[in-house]
């Protein structure tokens, strides 16, 4: 199987990243709210569509931001002398 070159990878990590947290988000509210009813997978389908709508855009403008404030609070890791 032919992998992705890795210059796409800045654009896969959010995309994937915003795939399949609205998946479980959504579907986890939309079971609260309808429980396993018939109508409870469309429903799901359609918030997720909406979900990852706005979530896949404001993770490319999110996650910069975020990377540079932990920069701030979180400690570089070791590199360890041969």
């Amino acid at each position: 199987m032919k992998k992705l070159p890795h210059r796409y990878f800045k654009f896969a990590l959010p995309l994937g990243t915003s795939f399949f947290m609205t998946f479980l988000v959504t579907g986890v509210a939309t079971w609260r709210v309808l429980g396993w009813d018939r109508t409870m997978f469309k429903m799901w389908f359609s918030s997720w569509m909406i979900a990852w709508a706005i979530a896949a855009p404001t993770m490319y403008v999110m996650m910069p931001l975020v990377r540079r404030a932990l920069s701030h609070v979180a400690q570089e890791e070791e590199t360890k002398a041969p």
